[in-house]
């Protein structure tokens, strides 16, 4: 079976094909390519990963900071697979020729 056409889980946990995933990687990793796009990745690393609560940080805001932090990783992963996918991409095209 062809695991390009039958959907599996994602990087967030949702159901989607690897064509599907391969797009949305390669459309974050053009987005976060660009100087405002690392600038903004730096920035939104700046508040959440890097970020340290105090010992008095509420339920509510602890769980509202790990839910920033988990989406910035999975940006971060994107960012990850969006280059393997290139890299794949550029492998086939050399083999071809």
């Amino acid at each position: 079976m062809d695991k390009k056409i039958h959907p599996q889980v994602s990087i967030d946990g949702y159901r989607r094909t690897q064509a599907s995933e391969d797009k949305l990687n390669t459309t974050v990793l053009a987005c976060f390519l660009t100087d405002a796009g690392v600038e903004t990745l730096k920035y939104l690393r700046s508040i959440t990963i890097e970020s340290v609560a105090g010992f008095n940080i509420s339920d509510q805001e602890l769980r509202q900071r790990e839910g920033m932090r988990f989406l910035v990783g999975i940006i971060e992963q994107r960012i990850k697979e969006g280059k393997n996918v290139r890299a794949r991409e550029s492998n086939k095209r050399r083999t071809r020729n």
